[in-house]
């Protein structure tokens, strides 16, 4: 079969609609029933939000066969599945063809794959080039919805192009409804369903995350870098009236000598970030967790920058302790070998933010956070990772690893809030001075 928009004609030729053989070698939950009939009440728009691990590519899949068989149950029904990343679109294929979709008539289209079936797996960036895959799409399905901002051109594309009727579905773990980025999303697809993390606990359908906080100090001379940071960018902001960096990041293409203070003040926010993602106590914190505490248990490890997990690699090899890198620039092939033999050749899996999204992967109940991000979007889908829930596996540990007297502290603030960690006796959060294990 020729990769040509015609396939779309060929496909319809069938009697029924691909997505009509959607058959789940399993029964759908209470709450992923419960969500796919508040999108469909919605009128077949609308996002749906639940914690990672709690089988939203399901219920976007159900959503499509029942919206097919309602509206052309013997006809073709056009789906456009979009994703964040390409190693998405082969998962998504795999998936569908292991939940009885016919293989020939399911595409991929990105690069140089353009093949456009009656459902198509594309990647963000692929469709907005081609605005017939959207127009000709009878239904869209936008996979971890919180990427796609109100600056995003894929937005536009499709507010121009879409049939104000056409069912549209969002799929997240989280997205901040405060955040003036995604007024229109929100506004398109608001949300209809949310699942998240405390639920799908106290329902026994995610394990149970205990957050671990490990608080370390600068060294000396680190803190003498860290001091030396702060009091510029504080000295700089108060002769600029501002520490915002929007408004820091006009004033230096405007030019003159506020141009000049505000790349001062990049250099230092910059210098000080490495720092703390570099911090010696730090990695030698989550060396000593790895070596000590769980030597011979897959554990994954996410940090913000290259730099601070080729540091922590270098200090685990040092120790005898072999770990495998992943990021974005290693090949799918190679990606897929490193996790078959994670657990078995090596136990620590390093990562920046490559593993955060949509990767299937194999059963792990270890993660260390080397703290220092302000995304709770990010946050909630490292702590997802963890928390699939398989034989024998009730809960999760989640190490937080941050620097005392600093704004590192902020993550461990939005881990536990992304957790909702309670103390059992009174309800109410259990403050850090006391604090050595939260248990959700």
């Amino acid at each position: 079969m020729q990769d040509s928009k015609s396939n779309i004609t060929e496909s319809s030729s069938a009697s029924l609609s691909a997505i009509s053989s959607l058959k789940f070698p399993f029964k759908l939950t209470k709450d992923q029933i419960e969500a796919v009939d508040a999108w469909i009440t919605n009128g077949c728009r609308g996002s749906i939000i639940y914690s990672t691990g709690t089988g939203k590519t399901e219920i976007a899949f159900e959503c499509a066969k029942r919206t097919a068989e309602a509206r052309n149950h013997n006809s073709s029904f056009n789906i456009l599945f979009l994703v964040p990343r390409i190693v998405l679109v082969q998962q998504n294929i795999n998936r569908l063809i292991k939940y009885g979709i016919p293989v020939d008539r399911v595409g991929a289209y990105f690069g140089e794959r353009k093949e456009i079936r009656e459902i198509t797996i594309s990647t963000y960036q692929s469709a907005i080039s081609d605005l017939d895959l959207i127009n000709n799409s009878n239904m869209i399905i936008f996979d971890e919805v919180h990427l796609v901002s109100d600056t995003a051109t894929i937005l536009r594309k499709v507010l121009t192009a879409a049939d104000p009727k056409k069912p549209l579905l969002g799929l997240t773990a989280t997205i901040d409804e405060q955040d003036p980025r995604y007024n229109t999303i929100l506004s398109l697809l608001p949300p209809v369903r949310r699942y998240m993390i405390g639920d799908a606990v106290k329902d026994k359908r995610l394990a149970r995350p205990v957050v671990i906080p490990i608080k370390v100090d600068l060294t000396r001379d680190e803190k003498k870098i860290y001091v030396g940071c702060s009091i510029k960018i504080r000295n700089i902001s108060g002769y600029l009236h501002t520490s915002d960096p929007k408004s820091i990041t006009s004033m230096l293409r405007r030019g003159g000598r506020s141009a000049g203070l505000a790349k001062t003040w990049f250099a230092n926010v910059k210098e000080r970030k490495n720092l703390i993602n570099c911090a010696k106590n730090k990695l030698l914190a989550a060396v000593d967790i790895i070596a000590t505490k769980h030597p011979s248990e897959r554990i994954m490890v996410f940090s913000e920058t290259i730099e601070s997990i080729e540091k922590l690699k270098e200090m685990l090899q040092n120790k005898g302790i072999k770990s495998v890198l992943i990021d974005s620039k290693l090949n799918s092939k190679k990606r897929q070998q490193f996790l078959s033999e994670w657990g078995k050749e090596f136990f620590p899996l390093l990562s920046v933010h490559t593993l955060e999204i949509g990767y299937d992967v194999p059963e792990v109940r270890v993660a260390i956070i080397l703290a220092t991000s302000s995304n709770m979007n990010q946050i909630v889908q490292r702590i997802g990772r963890t928390l699939r829930k398989t034989a024998g596996k009730d809960t999760a540990s989640i190490y937080t690893i941050y620097l005392s007297h600093t704004h590192d502290f902020g993550t461990l603030k939005m881990v536990r809030q992304a957790t909702k960690v309670e103390d059992e006796n009174n309800g109410t959060k259990v403050s850090d001075s006391n604090l050595d294990r939260y248990v959700l």
